[in-house]
């Protein structure tokens, strides 16, 4: 999980997995896309395949690339590790805020009524 967490923490990088998270894609193709040359890609390219977050298929003299879905869902369940608990805390102090608001209204009402 650490080469992939290094991988993504370059915006490129998460760039490049969003192109080819959509479709399969050429290494020149994917450079259209960017204002740095294509050897720098190519190391971009070479990053995400050694964390196994791109896979690389040849066709003739090109090199198709697209995701990993399986290293992403790998990502996605360790992030959702620790944003679940994040959303219930934030969820159960949000619900207790609420009761708090409500239990004061109810009493500021009792003591309205005469």
């Amino acid at each position: 999980m650490d080469a992939v967490l290094k991988a993504i923490a370059e915006p490129r990088r998460r760039q490049i997995l969003r192109l080819v998270g959509e479709r399969e894609m050429a290494a020149g193709e994917i450079a259209d896309h960017f204002d740095i040359t294509r050897p720098a890609i190519s190391q971009h390219l070479k990053i995400l395949r050694e964390a196994h977050l791109v896979t690389e298929r040849r066709e003739g003299t090109r090199r198709l690339y697209r995701a990993e879905p399986e290293t992403l869902a790998e990502l996605r369940t360790f992030v959702e590790e620790f944003w679940t608990p994040g959303l219930q805390r934030l969820r159960d102090l949000a619900e207790a805020t609420e009761t708090a608001a409500s239990t004061r209204a109810a009493t500021e009402d009792d003591k309205e009524t005469p």
